[in-house]
């Protein structure tokens, strides 16, 4: 079959490098794609992928048999639903559907309803209302801007001052736009964040091998969140505990939304904190999480065309099983140097033609060509992902892989998956 991936980051390239290596897949295309996405995909810079007509355009020229869309912003702007009105199958979830990400109170009033387990919350539009709604709560405060904010509308508060300062920014001075419209306030979750990944049909759903990321910029969880520094898998959660997450936080979430006439077709991310109270849903994504995505894919045997496509057509149930690598795999994130704030882009890459083998892959984040050089052209540049026999060893292949590849003011962190043990 033919796939389109709609996208340009590292997400992107680790889908697109994971459905060409697929046996059920024929030709991979995606709009508009980076430098890296290039090599293992035909690109369609010149497309937008928030414009739902272009991208169906698209998908008639290229004869798609399966759309898959990935990044929260396309999906939340209706995408998905606009290609399904053309007849094509799509991976990814409906525009009402992808407010589980797109709106956290929706995603607080779903999890309600539901009965899943998470945090305590408050949320609406008043903002003195949410100032008066600190007293019900404990430091540290949490405060999120209530829409998309590109992973910068949380506020994690060690102090009431610092909360009704993050509430007036949000609220008032609107510093996230229309997404600080309204917020929600909640308690603070204290424990080991796990990431799952569950594949979703509507009605059915298979959880994926469980991954942990790094949000903080610096060393030791330090300094402002980023979009992800880096992630390890397998998170070692035993098969109880993840057939108990199934039964009790995806399957009773997918049957609400589909209650509500929104069933869910893509990938559902349950962002989890591991608290002494259990298991508790921090938040829910609409799509695949970076750089997650950059460790699970890697460890994935089974076809992902067949997965994918299955889910996009409501039959996961006749999907192949779900088979891993039985070998870890760690990522390391190359950044521009300032991000998560103001950096440079254009500055040349070195040395990614020295990273090869079948355990070191590089996943183009922030990229773009200049004739033969290849240019940075974001935040997080690239994500260098490693496979061993554990993580110390997937962990030693990846930093040595990124070691290789340097450009002028890049950052990373030294301390990913430092202590994951041999998971």
């Amino acid at each position: 079959m033919n796939v389109l991936v709609i996208g340009g980051g590292g997400r992107e390239h680790a889908l697109c490098w994971a459905l060409g290596r697929a046996p059920s897949v024929d030709n991979v295309h995606c709009a508009p794609g980076n430098a890296g996405i290039a090599g293992v995909a035909k690109c369609h810079p010149d497309v937008d992928p928030v414009d739902g007509d272009a991208v169906a355009e698209l998908a008639h020229a290229v004869d798609a048999d399966l759309v898959v869309v990935g990044p929260e912003a396309p999906l939340v702007a209706g995408v998905a639903d606009t290609v399904r009105d053309v007849g094509i199958s799509v991976f990814g979830p409906s525009s009402g559907a992808a407010c589980i990400e797109g709106s956290k109170q929706f995603a607080k009033e779903i999890m309600t309803a539901a009965g899943v387990p998470t945090a305590r919350y408050w949320s609406g539009d008043d903002p003195d209302a949410a100032v008066a709604a600190l007293d019900g709560f404990e430091p540290p405060y949490v405060v999120k801007a209530d829409g998309l904010a590109a992973g910068k509308g949380v506020h994690i508060c060690a102090a009431r001052a610092e909360a009704v300062t993050a509430i007036k920014e949000t609220m008032v001075a609107r510093r996230f736009g229309a997404a600080g419209t309204v917020v929600v306030v909640e308690e603070f979750l204290a424990g080991p964040e796990v990431s799952i990944f569950a594949l979703c049909d509507g009605d059915d759903c298979r959880l994926l091998s469980p991954a942990q990321d790094f949000k903080r910029a610096f060393d030791g969880d330090m300094g402002p969140n980023t979009g992800g520094m880096g992630a390890w898998c397998p998170y070692p959660l035993d098969e109880a505990t993840i057939a108990e997450l199934e039964q009790t936080v995806f399957r009773p979430v997918l049957h609400e939304l589909a209650r509500r006439d929104l069933p869910y077709r893509g990938l559902l991310y349950g962002g989890l904190v591991l608290t002494d109270r259990g298991p508790q849903v921090l938040e829910f994504n609409a799509r695949f999480g970076d750089p997650e995505t950059q460790v699970v894919l890697p460890r994935l045997r089974t076809d992902l065309g067949l997965l994918l496509r299955a889910c996009a057509e409501g039959r996961l149930a006749d999907a192949p099983p779900v088979v891993w690598d039985g070998r870890a795999c760690v990522t390391v994130v190359l950044a521009s140097g300032g991000y998560p704030g103001e950096y440079r882009t254009g500055v040349t890459i070195d040395g990614l033609d020295a990273v090869s083998g079948d355990d070191q892959i590089v996943f183009h984040a922030g990229t773009e060509a200049d004739g033969d050089r290849i240019r940075t052209a974001g935040g997080r540049v690239l994500a260098v992902s490693g496979l061993g026999r554990g993580v110390p060893d997937a962990r030693t292949v990846a930093y040595a892989a990124a070691d290789r590849v340097s450009f002028d003011d890049m950052h990373r962190r030294e301390d990913i998956a430092l202590h994951a043990g041999d998971g």
